[in-house]
């Protein structure tokens, strides 16, 4: 999954900072759960490529709702099957 956030301009530096810590705070527990597997920045750009585990696309979308940043996420997701040859 790739994302990047598009905040409104007229979000305040500080609302801006506390949701970015509620953020963390979210993105923690979804680690916990192993829902969120690892993240990567986007060099030179505001986007992330994330690695998540979910049962299937809807519990994939209820977790990234539950992120205070959602509503300004453009999200791309690419669902991933397990080769033949990763098999055991």
């Amino acid at each position: 999954m790739r994302f990047e956030i598009d905040a409104p301009e007229s979000m305040t530096t500080d609302e801006r900072e506390q949701l970015r810590g509620l953020e963390r705070i979210r993105a923690m527990e979804l680690r916990e759960q192993g829902v969120l597997v690892r993240l990567w920045r986007v060099p030179g750009r505001r986007a992330v490529v994330g690695l998540w585990e979910a049962s299937d696309a809807t519990a994939l979308h209820d977790a990234l709702a539950s992120l205070p940043m959602f509503p300004w996420m453009d999200v791309t997701v690419e669902a991933l099957a397990t080769h033949p040859q990763e098999k055991k």
